[in-house]
């Protein structure tokens, strides 16, 4: 395994290099949850579902799920001793900190040493850290598929479907505190898609609950509106600022903006049937 990463950090720039050792370890840390079962209960979701399952043109950095079917057994912390004794069999040094006192279960993996090991680091004990997230009481409403893809390592991974995905993005834009701009892009990416649907209004409008959405309830005529009006307000040299680090092609990275953005929200609600 470490020589498959030594290989993939090869005649890359540092920032692409790394990108690539977080997402070798991210689908090795999903092997591994897969093997221990828990992709029976849990639901993988968010922006690194998009670029294991679909391929989006930029890397991330968490593994977010959703607790689905807590009927099917769920044990967050043997799923953690699973994925460290895989690493360790290895000859990885791993260190794992989880917290599951909260509705949102947290575990940060810290690889000590690994990137000075592959010559990423000049410091001998700087950590890559992999954050896994798992929120134990999401939102009712999403639909549920499961996928086998290739990244790296062949996964069966349960996730939310494409109109589920949506309707999470659609959330983290309109009510995350912060300026994200890795939730603009992957806006930008699925309303860039004429095939992809809708999003998920019924788990949209339960998340928005739940997060104390003051706004009016969102459906087919008024999303699209809603989205735009929270795009415009947003200080996009932030949006740009933060991406950027994670998208490999400059060209891409060109085409987000708020101009774009906002037509992609306009064409999508003039082509909906009325």
């Amino acid at each position: 395994m470490k020589e498959y990463l030594a290989q993939q950090v090869r005649a890359r720039d540092q920032v692409a290099a790394r990108n690539v050792v977080r997402e070798v370890l991210q689908a090795k840390v999903l092997a591994s949850l897969q093997r221990a079962g828990a992709m029976i209960p849990l639901a993988f979701h968010g922006g690194t579902s998009l670029r294991f399952l679909y391929s989006i043109n930029r890397f991330s950095e968490d593994l977010d799920f959703a607790l689905e079917r807590a009927d099917r057994g769920y044990d967050f912390r043997a799923y953690l001793r699973a994925v460290r004794t895989d690493f360790e069999r290895e000859g990885y040094v791993l260190e794992v900190k989880a917290t599951d006192r909260k509705i949102v279960h947290s575990a940060f993996l810290r690889f000590r040493g690994l990137l000075h090991e592959l010559g990423l680091s000049r410091h001998r004990t700087e950590t890559l850290e992999i954050k896994i997230e798992v929120d134990t009481r999401p939102p009712a409403g999403a639909v549920l598929e499961t996928t086998v893809v290739r990244r790296h390592e062949t996964l069966q991974l349960q996730h939310h479907d494409r109109a589920s995905l949506l309707a999470g993005k659609a959330h983290a834009v309109l009510q995350r505190t912060y300026t994200k701009g890795r939730d603009l892009f992957d806006l930008q990416w699925y309303l860039s898609d004429p095939g992809w649907p809708a999003p998920n209004l019924v788990m949209l409008n339960h998340a928005l609950a739940q997060s104390g959405w003051e706004g009016p309830e969102l459906d087919d005529g008024n999303w699209h509106a809603i989205l735009k009006q929270r795009i415009d307000g947003l200080d996009w040299a932030k949006v740009i600022d933060d991406v950027s680090p994670f998208v490999a092609s400059p060209a891409e990275l060109a085409i987000l903006t708020r101009d774009n953005l906002s037509k992609a929200l306009t064409r999508g609600h003039s082509a909906r049937p009325r």
